[in-house]
């Protein structure tokens, strides 16, 4: 048993010194989408059954779609719905190229109808791309500031805005 054991703990520490499970990768590695579904997960988490019409990582529940009060999302149910979603506001503002996913973070988080009369977007249609201000003053909830929406607004607009 004894040498089972050391077996065991032997096998773990090769394992734990391999390149691979010391390199850690960058976000900046993944493509733009990829890294907002990392940001949205990160500051959405996965809703439980109590924070309903909201479930999975923040998807409001709208009239007509299958899902009920008090059962919660799987991880990958979730994951799949956030992808749908944010593909759908990606290509409500895709005629604003690399600022589309920008704008879908902001859109998946406020809503279409916040984004669509707030600054940013009228900086944006106007060629002005200096929004970093406007961006970053939707940190707001229930008309107070919010520090971790501030926070996320922040990591958003690092990891998602290309000059």
């Amino acid at each position: 048993m004894r040498k089972l054991l050391f077996f065991f703990v032997a096998l773990l520490s090769l394992v734990a010194a391999t390149p691979a499970a010391n390199a850690k990768r960058s976000i900046m590695e993944l493509p733009p989408f990829e890294r907002a579904v990392l940001i949205i997960k990160k500051f959405e988490t996965l809703h439980k059954p109590k924070h309903w019409p909201y479930v999975g990582y923040g998807h409001q529940v709208q009239p007509g779609e299958p899902y009920r009060r008090g059962v919660q999302l799987t991880e990958r149910q979730a994951d799949i719905l956030l992808r749908k979603d944010l593909r759908k506001f990606c290509a409500l503002y895709s005629q604003y190229g690399k600022d589309s996913i920008l704008l879908a973070c902001l859109a998946y988080n406020c809503g279409p109808g916040v984004v669509n009369k707030s600054s940013v977007l009228k900086k944006l249609k106007s060629g002005n791309r200096d929004i970093f201000k406007a961006y970053t003053s939707h940190c707001r909830y229930k008309g107070k500031f919010h520090k971790q929406l501030h926070k996320r607004r922040l990591t958003e607009w690092i990891v998602l805005f290309v000059k």
